[in-house]
């Protein structure tokens, strides 16, 4: 009994060592947020790191680039959650007839699906992706922990590294020593092909449903491991937009239920509260139908799912 009252102030301490080992992004890359475009390579090196000094987060490789660049994602949750993980995602496809077998828990979190950076040069999603990761695993924000014990939260940081690395590279070549905001200055004339497009010059966000790449391929298979309630798709869009968010333009394809696209406007309006406190700009439903069924908010609503696109002026 005495030695075990003897290890309880160095056992307390290393634990304060393990947790004190997570950086957040700015201890992590040097630099403020928004200041400086992450290589691809390094925004996977800090989703290693996070899982390495966080048991909230899980990460999990799912394939490779044609250009050989890691396709990952990772899977923040609660430790509760995260001690029953696969039984949620098992529970979750016998809900909907894909697994077979019997459900083991009447709970239900809701899967949420954030993709980032399908289009590689709206860069603002990858380089927004290891500050929400941080957020979310980050016991000191109680927003976030609130949260998690409420959901499942799915990351993938960059859908199409090829193009966003493509994008990073021309641009740090390109700019100017002091941002001009001229725009017709060659640091925002980005020359073809562009970053948009993966090695094979193909936008993955029209591939969805057709499955004609590789990065497509493996992604859907994790996708389909899982079959998220809620997916997120980041875009970026030219600097004299505003945001937009969901809901969608209208009319809507007759398979949509009523239910998605009430619960779109239900995501909007609480959006829109958020944006309104800021007073930033954003809209909605002018444009981004829901007709083509090979977008990354399309394919997962016809699979059940609140698909959603979010633009970034």
């Amino acid at each position: 009994m005495r030695q075990s009252l003897f290890l309880i102030p160095f056992i307390l301490f290393y634990s304060f060592l393990a947790t004190a080992q997570l950086q957040n992004p700015k201890q992590f890359f040097g630099y403020e947020m928004g200041e400086e475009f992450h290589f691809h390579h390094k925004v996977v090196a800090y989703y290693e790191h996070v899982a390495q000094n966080s048991d909230l987060f899980k990460l999990m490789p799912y394939g490779k680039t044609n250009e050989g660049r890691a396709l990952i994602y990772g899977v923040v949750a609660s430790k509760k959650n995260m001690a029953r993980l696969d039984d949620i995602r098992k529970d979750n496809l016998k809900r909907i007839g894909l697994l077979d077998g019997t459900v083991n828990s009447k709970d239900a979190p809701p899967i949420i699906w954030l993709s980032y950076n399908v289009h590689g040069n709206e860069s603002a999603g990858t380089n927004a992706a290891p500050q929400v990761l941080y957020e979310l695993v980050n016991t000191k924000n109680k927003n976030t922990q609130t949260w998690l014990e409420d959901a499942i939260i799915i990351l993938d940081p960059c859908i199409n590294p090829d193009g966003y690395n493509r994008y990073v590279n021309w641009y740090k070549q390109a700019r100017n020593k002091t941002p001009n905001t001229n725009a017709i200055s060659r640091e925002h004339n980005e020359p073809w092909p562009g970053g948009r497009t993966n090695h094979y010059l193909f936008d993955l966000n029209r591939d969805w449903a057709w499955l004609t790449q590789t990065e497509s391929k493996q992604r859907l298979k994790v996708y389909q491991e899982w079959m998220p309630h809620v997916h997120v798709d980041f875009h970026e869009m030219g600097f004299n937009s505003p945001y937009y968010f969901a809901p969608a333009a209208k009319p809507y394809h007759k398979y949509i239920t009523d239910f998605q696209g009430d619960f779109q406007v239900a995501i909007g309006k609480t959006n829109a509260k958020y944006f309104d406190k800021e007073n930033w700009l954003y809209y909605t439903k002018e444009i981004f139908d829901l007709f083509y069924p090979s977008y990354g908010d399309t394919y997962p609503t016809f699979n059940g799912a609140i698909g959603m696109t979010y633009e970034q002026g």
